[in-house]
């Protein structure tokens, strides 16, 4: 699998070409499957009128409205409740998937609950394209700041398919989103490398090498020995 890990979307030309790239062709010859779920456990986003911008794509963080060939919803809630060659085959088929922001360790939740986790290393070829919650989930953990909804299991830990930690919507002092300073706070108690992106900044990880995109500013931290 391959991972576009944003802050905020598709929000410049830069990152529309690492995904481009990503895809190994361009976006109108690309399926495409959108996972809302990660809203749902936000309680600034919830049910409703958030979820729905995502899918129709008239949110502010452009994923659906990109002019895929096909787009369709995968909404892993209700995937326990349904035979699996209901919608495993479908997303097998699918180029891309486009998660959606909100809780991240909500999104963990029902990524294991609903078995799409466990298929995920047999999607070789698949790109992973999230923001915010929805690139949060595939590093190891998400930090005491960003817990929201609380897991059974406790603790902040996510899927750990990379191995650097994300703090997205990195913005000036006073503006809207986590201050560098706040960021540095947040990276002090993180075991592992992590990433402090903007929303103009994108994390691309391909083969196993990870590359940042950008045209705003970023940061990385490393524990310290």
């Amino acid at each position: 699998m391959r991972f576009l890990l944003t802050s905020a979307g598709i929000k410049n030309a830069s990152i529309r070409d690492a995904l481009v790239d990503l895809l190994g062709k361009p976006i109108d010859e690309s399926s495409a499957l959108c996972i809302p779920t990660a809203a749902y456990g936000h309680p600034m986003v919830g049910p409703g009128a958030g979820p729905w911008r995502f899918i129709t794509g008239r949110s502010d963080q452009p994923m659906c409205e990109l002019g895929w060939k096909s787009l369709g919803v995968l909404e892993l809630t209700a995937l326990p409740s349904i035979d699996e060659e209901r919608w495993v085959p479908l997303v097998q088929e699918t180029d891309v998937l486009l998660v959606n922001g909100g809780d991240a360790l909500y999104l963990c939740h029902w990524m294991r609950q609903s078995g799409l986790a466990d298929l995920l290393p047999s999607l070789r070829e698949t790109v992973w394209v999230g923001f915010s919650a929805g690139s949060m989930v595939m590093t190891p953990c998400v930090g005491e700041d960003f817990i929201g909804w609380k897991p059974p299991t406790g603790g902040d830990r996510a899927l750990g398919v990379v191995d650097f930690s994300i703090c997205p919507h990195l913005a000036p002092e006073n503006m809207p989103g986590n201050s560098m300073a706040e960021a540095e706070r947040w990276a002090a108690g993180i075991p592992n490398p992590a990433y402090a992106i903007d929303d103009q900044t994108a994390i691309k990880v391909s083969n196993g090498t990870v590359e940042v995109v950008s045209e705003g500013q970023w940061k990385l931290f490393t524990p310290s020995a």
